[in-house]
Order: C-alpha cells, then structure tokens, then sequence
C-alpha cells in the first residue's frame, strides 16, 4: 500500500510521472501522442484513436491533476455518416467507432475534469472539440466549473450540446468569475440558447455595477479591467439562432461595460436584428468585436455602420481581442484524403500490398502509346459477351479511334 500510494501522492504534481506509472501498474504503454504534448506542456491529443484501455490511466492521472495549465481533447467522428454502414456492415463498423463516442467513456471524461477543475489551480484552458457529450456529462462538468478556481477559457466547438445542455453550463457559468471567454461554436443552438447567454451577461453586470457602488461608497476608483466575469462569447455557426436570438443578444449588451467580443457568424442575422445590435451599440462604448460576417441576409448599409461604430469604441479602449477567422463545419470535418495500404497475406516473396489513394490524372495505356481516355468513347459490352472479348474490343476500338484522327489530320492538311 505505502509502494503504491507514495508514487501516487508524489506523481499528482507531475502529470507525466503520474501517467507513467499508472500505465507500468496495469502493464499498458504511454501513448505517444499524449507524452508528445506533454513535452508541450499541455495534453492536447485526438481521442479517436484511444481504444477503450487507453482511456482507463489517462483519466486516472487527469483527476487528480494539479499542474497542467491546458486540456484539449478533440474528436473528428460524425456518428450519422456511419448508419448506412452499420447496416451493411455491422461487425466492421462497430470496429471502427472510436470508444470517445460511448457513455462511459464519456461520463468518465467529465468527472476527471471535474476532479482536475476542483483541485487544480493552474488548469486555465479547457477545450472540448467534437466530442458527443449527453446530458449527465454536461451535469459534471458544471459541477467542475462551478468549483474551478482558474479557468479562464472554456470551448465546447463543435460539441451538439443543444440548449439544454447550454442551460445547464449556464446555471453555474454565471458564478464563475475567472471565465473571461467561452467558445459555443456549432453547438446546435438556437435562440433559447441565445437567451440563456444573455442573461448569463445580465447577472454578471449587475454584480460588477455592485462593486463599482460599493467601490465609489469607499471612496476607490473601481478597477473595471480586473473585474471578473465574461469579455468574448463565440456563438459562430449556430443558423437556428436568428434575429430573435440577435435580438437577445443586443438586450444584453445595451449597458454592458466589460463585454468586449461577441461573434455571431452562421447565425441566421438579417437586417432586422442586425439593426437591434446597431441600437444597442448606441449605449455601449467598451464592445470592439461585433461579428455578423456570413449572414447574407443583412444589410451591406447595416454592416458598414456596425464596423465604423466597433472602430470607433476601439480607439478609445485597447483591447486583447482579434478578430476570429470565418469557419465553417465544412471546414472542420474536411480531411485530406490519403493513401491506405491492405496487406493481404505473405508468401515465398514477401507480403501482397494493395496501395489505395487519390486517383491519378496519368493517361491510359492503350497498346501502342499513352491516350488521354476523353478523347474516345468506348461503349460499354454487351450482356453476355465475355470479359477478355470485351477488353480485346475495347482496345481495338481505342486503336482505331487514334487512326482514324490522324488520318483525317493528314487530309486536312
């Protein structure tokens, strides 16, 4: 016992030695992926390719966690592009699920996190990217912002929380006075998101003109800057929200002083609810970064006064924010495609290699020399004609097809 828990107790400083050794006691080998960005030092890596025992001392290490500053765990998976799959080919498909998208894997991602969020003092990132969190995990993980005493920067990009799950995170986000910026993009929110949002905003500026009164009572100029409290909310790619959420959202920021970034693209904006953010920068001198950009539907008249008024607020204050680039879930999801090798058994000479890429652009070879196949059009065969009498035809015709252009250049000329 004393073997074991010294190790541990030792190892709760250093992330790394903690993985280490927990990986020696169940006779597993440290990831290379995750040791690479711990040299980093973060723990960033892609859970699609953990199988399920690689999760068992990567979490057990987490929770316990008192040193790492950032947590990124991303996951690539799209659940709906494999149900044709399963159908087809259900032994092999369940195969190639990676074990991220299953509840216990995931209910156990959020209560690590929740121990490292109450424990750990040195955790400000937290970065959430693809990954299919339900209900009961959203739950934890609250429970863990809600005790966190130095995060900072919280994103759930990409991770189908729906409303639900954002009003959950809302209830204690409110209370979370470190959080400066948190990240909703393609969450699967709508307006009702917006809504829980803005009235995140409201609570908190009610608490910070509290301290600004109490301050002037006793005579100090109240520190605004070092306020805590949220100053970027990125709500990009959610169409659902639409000028009622807009409208929300320009509710919100009508008196808001410390709010400093809102980013709305892919939100469904027009015109309408482009010119209630308009009014509501009217009151509101500290807003630098409104961002509509991608929604065709409002005004160019209404994007060109919202950017002069936001050039105008950011002359008088400095902010720490930019500008976000657009993006989209095209961009997220689209890969480069690559090339896959199947071995398909050994033998006298070695094993039997199938190379799989992207197709070439070389020419066809014909017999005699390379033809471009778009220069002559080869039926299809016959039902009933043979493989080998079909490919000799084609061939042939092929050959005739190059003769027959030649010639007609000659007589041409």
């Amino acid at each position: 016992m004393t073997n074991t828990a010294q190790p541990r107790k030792e190892g709760s400083s250093d992330f790394l030695s903690q993985y280490e050794h927990i990986c020696a006691l169940q006779g597993l080998v440290p990831l290379p992926a995750v040791r690479t960005s711990l040299k980093m030092g973060m723990l960033s890596f892609n859970a699609d390719r953990l199988r399920l025992l690689d999760w068992v001392p990567l979490l057990s290490a987490l929770r316990i966690n008192k040193t790492l500053p950032s947590v990124s765990i991303r996951s690539t998976f799209q659940p709906s592009l494999q149900d044709t799959m399963i159908e087809k080919h259900k032994s092999y498909a369940r195969r190639r699920i990676p074990a991220v998208t299953t509840k216990e894997v995931t209910i156990q991602l959020c209560k690590a996190i929740k121990g490292c969020l109450t424990t750990s003092t040195a955790l400000t990132n937290l970065e959430f990217q693809g990954i299919l969190l339900r209900g009961r995990d959203i739950m934890f993980l609250a429970k863990g912002l809600n005790k966190s005493a130095s995060l900072v920067h919280l994103s759930l990009a990409f991770c189908p929380i729906g409303d639900v799950g954002l009003e959950i995170l809302c209830q204690n986000l409110r209370s979370v006075t470190t959080l400066k910026t948190v990240n909703f993009t393609a969450c699967n929110l709508t307006w009702r998101g917006a809504k829980h949002i803005s009235t995140v905003l409201k609570y908190q500026a009610v608490k910070r003109h509290e301290e600004v009164w109490a301050a002037n009572l006793r005579s100090r100029n109240a520190d605004l800057e070092g306020m805590g409290g949220l100053k970027r909310v990125t709500f990009n790619s959610n169409p659902l929200v639409g000028d009622q959420g807009a409208h929300a959202f320009a509710d919100s920021i009508c008196d808001n002083l410390w709010l400093r970034a809102l980013d709305l693209q892919l939100c469904g904006i027009s015109s309408g609810g482009a010119k209630a953010l308009l009014d509501s920068l009217e009151s509101n001198a500290t807003l630098v970064i409104l961002d509509i950009r991608k929604n065709p539907l409002v005004d160019h008249s209404l994007m060109r006064a919202i950017i002069d008024k936001l050039n105008h607020n950011a002359k008088s204050t400095k902010s720490e924010f930019k500008w976000l680039s657009s993006s989209s879930l095209k961009d997220f999801f689209k890969s480069k495609q690559k090339r896959r090798t199947i071995i398909l058994g050994s033998g006298r000479k070695g094993k039997a290699t199938i190379r799989i890429g992207i197709p070439s652009k070389k020419p066809i070879l014909t017999g005699r020399r390379y033809v471009p196949a778009k220069d002559f059009y080869v039926p299809d065969p016959p039902p009933g004609v043979p493989w080998r009498t079909a490919e000799r035809a084609k061939r042939t015709l092929g050959e005739y097809s190059q003769y027959k252009k030649s010639r007609n250049k000659k007589i041409g000329e």
